[in-house]
């Protein structure tokens, strides 16, 4: 598709996006993870983090009196710029709010009694599996881009490839402090104030400003041994993807990576701490490494299974380089051997950094020609799924995690009266080729199969549900009794449909 530039400078970013990626981006992205990895690791080993804490929760809270005794005529909203965020929605919304600068972003402390971790919402994943390593501990759930923040993951949704065990990222969090529009601040748990604690997740900063989480920690091992089984039908990689999902004691790890509606790469892995003689080291966390998605699909091409060894940080980040399969639509020559070595060392750029130079014209062709996005239905529908996904998309590869939605209370209701219920992610990120597709239409027909499926839609890219749709998919009664019952809640924050609606956000 033919992408018209209205100035020079867009012409520019447009025709030789690359040339600005390597060239400014990329060192500037390296620049910025040297200083905040050595901040953070000064921060986090003089202990100062929790003597800040309370001082910047502090400033939350007076932010918000100052509004409180304002007109209240605006809409609250953390200031933090749409272009430092991962996801691609564009939120305009924050032009109109009124901003609160929330500067959360330390690890405050680590309990190795209690097997837990508590830190502030602008946490990365990056920065908390590198705290942790040295410790011989990990998150129970890794979301693997280094980017991702622990707000993020809780106000929105995480998954990971330990999820068919733990859950989604949200049930593996014991403890919100936030502060609410009353200007308060408080703490709730499954014991403590446990409506506020269930309606927290996926309601996208409606109901306060999360100020700090407890996360459940696991202990660590130094690797993980991964066994790839090619799959050449589509029916019998379901099956055994449901049976290794469903198992009463599963591997550790399950993810499936599709490279054609038929075919693709089943992974199993389970954390060890020597490397076997069944397979080899693969440190795929080094910079000239092969894509981690290119050396899977090179075993489908083989079709043969293998087993590898994988250094457990560099597995938890493994799609992180290459940003799943999305860089090399940005660069395409990006896994090339020379680059990789010559290069690789800087990669990959800030995401926020490629927002940040994403002129108009390349953001419309995304809205145009690119599909992000992660749907979630129960795990027996997964053919029906890639069969639809296939039809109105056909982007490929397609990520496939299974995970566990426990019977809790808040917004996931499962249609079982079981502890739990196994879904799938299917995650799709891409150039559609499907004959015919036509973003809104496309995207509907997905969202009304997801629902009609018992299953979810993640709600960091665009719906296009109406309301009433909208509050049929997701269960939204303890979330309107907790927003009832806090003061100022629905002055300040608006649903969260009236967040994520491609129609309604602004």
């Amino acid at each position: 598709m033919t992408v018209l530039a209205e100035n020079w400078t867009e012409y520019i970013l447009i025709e030789y996006r690359w040339v600005v990626v390597i060239v400014a981006l990329l060192p500037l992205s390296v620049l910025w993870k040297i200083w905040s990895t050595v901040r953070n690791y000064v921060v986090f080993k003089l202990s100062s983090a929790p003597k800040m804490h309370d001082r910047k929760v502090r400033s939350v809270q007076n932010q918000i009196k100052t509004w409180l005794k304002g007109d209240r005529s605006t809409r609250l909203c953390t200031a933090r710029p749409t272009w430092q965020t991962m996801s691609f929605r564009h939120s305009v919304y924050k032009k109109t709010f009124t901003n609160i600068k929330v500067n959360l972003v330390d690890v405050l402390e680590v309990d190795t009694k209690n097997m837990t971790v508590r830190c502030e919402p602008l946490v990365t994943m990056g920065q908390l599996s590198r705290t942790l390593e040295p410790l011989g501990l990990a998150l129970a759930v890794v979301p693997e881009l280094d980017q991702l923040t622990v707000g993020g993951l809780v106000m929105g949704t995480g998954v990971e490839t330990s999820s068919h065990v733990h859950g989604l990222f949200q049930h593996i969090c014991l403890q919100y402090e936030l502060v609410l529009a009353d200007g308060s601040v408080v703490t709730c748990s499954k014991d403590e104030n446990p409506d506020l604690f269930y309606a927290v997740p996926w309601s996208y900063g409606t109901l306060g400003f999360l100020t700090s989480a407890v996360i459940k920690v696991v202990p660590a091992k130094k690797y993980v041994r991964i066994q790839y089984k090619p799959y050449t039908t589509l029916s019998e990689l379901s099956k055994q993807f449901r049976q290794e999902s469903l198992k009463p004691n599963p591997h550790q790890f399950i993810e499936a990576l599709l490279y054609t509606k038929e075919s693709g790469v089943l992974m199993t892995g389970d954390m060890v701490d020597e490397v076997g003689r069944d397979g080899k080291l693969n440190p795929i966390g080094k910079w000239h490494a092969e894509w981690f998605f290119t050396q899977v699909e090179r075993h489908l091409k083989k079709n043969r299974s293998v087993v590898e060894y994988i250094p457990l940080r560099d597995y938890y980040h493994r799609h992180t380089r290459s940003l799943f399969w999305e860089l090399q639509d940005i660069i395409p020559f990006g896994n090339n051997i020379l680059f990789r070595y010559l290069l690789g060392w800087l990669m990959p750029p800030e995401v926020s950094l490629l927002k940040l130079t994403q002129p108009d014209a390349v953001a419309k062709l995304y809205e145009k020609a690119h599909v992000i996005q992660d749907m979630l239905v129960p795990v027996e529908h997964l053919e029906k799924s890639i069969d639809i996904f296939h039809k109105e998309f056909e982007v490929y590869p397609i990520w496939l995690c299974p995970f566990r939605v426990f019977n809790h209370p808040g917004q996931l209701k499962i249609k079982t009266t079981a502890d739990s219920q196994m879904f799938v992610d299917i995650g799709v990120y891409g150039v559609p080729k499907a004959k015919g597709y036509e973003t809104v239409p496309s995207t509907r027909r997905i969202e009304q199969f997801v629902s009609e499926h018992d299953g979810f839609q993640m709600l960091y890219a665009d719906t296009y549900t109406s309301r009433e749709e909208f509050r049929q998919m997701f269960d939204h009664t303890l979330y309107d009794k907790v927003r009832s019952s806090l003061q100022y809640c629905t002055d300040a924050f608006p649903e969260i449909y009236g967040k994520v609606n491609r129609t309604v956000r602004k």
